[in-house]
Formats: C-alpha cells, structure tokens, sequence
C-alpha cells in the first residue's frame, strides 16, 4: 500500500473515491460470500465500479462515524445504512438467521477503501482510459476493517447495522491468550519455545543424562538453565522478564 500524500496535498486533488466489501462466513451466515458496494457509478454508461479487478456493485449505501477523536477513549463504532430494496438486504438476514437464529448479520466483516479517482481501473471510463491519470492499485489510504455488532433497524426502505473493531465486539475477550505469571504457555521444543540444546534437566529443574526425564518444569527458572540467565528468549523477541510477568 502506497498512501498517495503527494495527491492528496494538492490544492485541487482527484476525487475520493469510497469502496466497501461487506463478507459473511458459512459458521456464521451460511455462505462464504463477499458484496462489494459503491454508492456511485463509474463514466461509462453508469455501470458499476471496478477495483483491482473487483466490482463493486452501484448500491445506495451510507456508512458514518469513522473519526478517531482525540478527547475519547473509546474506539469508533460506524454506523451503516443500506438501500433493502426489493428486500434485498431482508434476504440476506433471513439466510443467516436461518444458520444461526437470531444472527442478523452480527459477525459479518465490513472493509472500507478509499482511493482516489486518479487511481482507479481504466475500465471505468470510455475508451478504457483513465483521463485523470495512472491506474495503481496500491495507492490508497489504510484500510479500515469492522465488524457488524448489532442490527439497528429494518424496514422496506433501509437497513441500519452498528459496526465495532474486532476486539471491541461484545463477545470477544482480550488477550485472547491468557498470560500468567511466571508460566510458560509453550509446547517444550516446540516452534515457539524455540529450545533444541543437548543439555538435559527433569520438570524440577535437576540436570539429568536421561533423555526421557528431559521434561519442562515451565517456570522461569526452567529457561534460564536452558537459555541462560540474561538471554532473551525466542518467545517474538520478548525478554524472560516481559514474558513471565515478573
């Protein structure tokens, strides 16, 4: 991803251009599917919009609420208002409550991108040619990916869904990873343990020539007879003391 500041710092920069790829799962919703929208038309015909090879089918579809605000310490949670016409939407909910009762979408991803026009598939315009300048799919802001936390409202007309980060979901606990202290999760010579040494010591921490006693004791004291005392362990470049929560 290349964030296109030049552009952007433009006094008169190409017009921004909001895509979004809303994706269920089959554990979920009973379809591994992903809809990809745009509230507007390319040029040639009012056909819908191509990214990266991706149509993103023209649909009337508003999404707020994205602002980070610096005075709060609560995580944005946008909300996303989308055209039911001909039930459309209706549909999609009846599915899911089908493979999990009561669902309403809950769990579906929401990704929005951003790009600019400048940027976009030549296939958007006539004669395949992009007149404000050089397709490139790598140029785009950061993408931004939620999830669907709750349905706010249905009715004929539009559908109102709240999103959430993952982590700010109301059925998802963080760290997922329990740490405790002085406990050392890790399967012993496992990937992560990451210890392949030839010394040898029993779960309390006695050297021994049996291969079969060779066992962990998982406490910090069981790597620092393996690893040394002052080394840093391969748990991610952790130090033994950011690890064991001493």
């Amino acid at each position: 991803m290349a964030i296109p500041t030049s552009e952007l710092q433009k006094i008169n920069p190409s017009s921004l251009i909001e895509l979004f790829e809303l994706t269920l799962t089959e554990s979920l919703h009973g379809a591994d599917t992903t809809y990809r929208f745009h509230n507007g038309t390319s040029e040639v015909g009012t056909q819908d919009i191509v990214w990266d090879g991706n149509t993103y089918t023209k649909y009337p579809i508003q999404v707020e609420g994205f602002e980070y605000k610096a005075d709060s310490s609560s995580l944005p949670r946008p909300t996303l208002r989308i055209s039911n016409i001909f039930g459309a939407i209706t549909t999609l909910i009846l599915s899911a409550n089908d493979k999990t009762p009561g669902n309403d979408l809950t769990g579906a991803k929401l990704v929005r991108i951003r790009t600019l026009v400048r940027y976009i598939d030549a296939v958007n315009f006539e004669d395949e040619t992009n007149p404000y300048g050089t397709p490139d799919t790598a140029a785009l802001l950061p993408t931004e990916t939620y999830y669907l936390a709750r349905k706010v409202k249905e009715d004929r007309d539009v559908v109102e869904f709240e999103a959430a980060a993952s982590f700010d979901l109301a059925t998802v606990k963080a760290p997922k990873r329990q740490c405790n202290q002085n406990l050392c999760p890790w399967i012993y010579k496992g990937a992560e343990c990451g210890y392949s040494g030839t010394n040898y010591f029993d779960e309390n921490d006695n050297s021994t020539i049996i291969t079969a006693e060779d066992k962990c004791g998982k406490r910090l004291s069981s790597c620092e007879i393996r690893f040394g005392e002052n080394a840093e362990l391969p748990f991610g470049g952790f130090p033994s003391i950011g690890l064991f929560g001493g």
